[in-house]
């Protein structure tokens, strides 16, 4: 947990100056903004349990969060706790905002933990939560000691070991960097693009494939160019069926015209070949 202790006194100070209120006057707040929907009410109800809210915070140290975030998270918890509190259930207002502050801070760490959404499940946000705790007096985690967990748990050992893996291997900013070497993280991922040169060589194979193309195509009667046009340089090429209604041939007469230009186009291409060899 990151703790900004300057930023923590100053917040301790000022919500300390809030009242503890007693069970008879939180009722009495807590039933005016239930009934009638006294903002004053919901104030004083909010700001006595504030220090509350730091206490819970406290408790989700180690997922590396600033402690005032868990704080604010956790404080809309409160708040949505209070609107929808029923003071005539019978129970004080601590028993229920203590489920909504622990669940707002949970869904933020969950949020903030990795940038592929993690907890989805009922049993994952379960795991998330007690897995750091339990493994501490287990050790280092491996199949064994998870079939061990799974029981206390009552987890899966496969998904056990799954969000351990999530737990250790957080996502680190591209922009992280190391306190040894001052290099950020961006500056060790290794360029697998082609180098200039590379590119040049590629970019004259392509321009000379287009060439070689068009020269083959050129090597065509203006009907074959058309039915290799159709058949294959389309991105949805017609059938021989559809051609041959264009045309007005036969389907196997189309067929054997394309068989026929593909070998023209074949040869064009290997007395290419031939003269590129010749030539080097």
């Amino acid at each position: 947990m990151i703790v900004d202790v300057s930023e923590l006194t100053h917040y301790m100070s000022k919500i300390h100056h809030f009242p503890v209120l007693s069970s008879q006057e939180e009722f009495r707040l807590a039933v005016l903004n239930f009934e009638q929907h006294d903002l004053q009410a919901a104030h004083q109800l909010v700001s006595s349990y504030l220090r509350y809210v730091v206490k819970i915070a406290k408790q989700y140290a180690g997922y590396g969060m600033r402690l005032m975030d868990l704080v604010q998270e956790g404080s809309l918890g409160l708040i949505r706790a209070v609107s929808k509190f029923n003071p005539h259930m019978g129970f004080r207002l601590a028993t229920y905002a203590i489920w909504w502050i622990r669940m707002a801070i949970q869904d933020f760490i969950l949020q903030s933990w990795s940038l592929v959404k993690i907890g989805t499940t009922a049993m994952q946000r379960k795991l998330f939560f007690s897995l750091r705790k339990n493994k501490l007096s287990i050790g280092q985690m491996n199949y064994d000691e998870a079939c061990i967990l799974s029981q206390k748990l009552g987890a899966k050992a496969q998904e056990i070991i799954n969000m351990d893996a999530r737990l250790i291997n957080r996502d680190n900013s591209l922009n992280y960097s190391s306190v040894d070497n001052g290099m950020e993280l961006q500056d060790l991922i290794p360029d697998i693009r082609n180098n200039q040169e590379v590119e040049l060589l590629n970019s004259e194979a392509r321009h000379l494939r287009r060439q070689v193309a068009a020269q083959a195509m050129r090597a065509l009667n203006a009907r074959e160019r058309i039915i290799i046009s159709w058949r294959i340089l389309r991105d949805c090429p017609l059938t021989l069926k559809e051609i041959s209604g264009k045309l007005g041939v036969s389907r196997e007469r189309i067929r054997q015209l394309e068989n026929q230009a593909l070998e023209k186009m074949r040869q064009t291409l290997r007395s290419a070949s031939s003269l590129s060899y010749c030539s080097e």
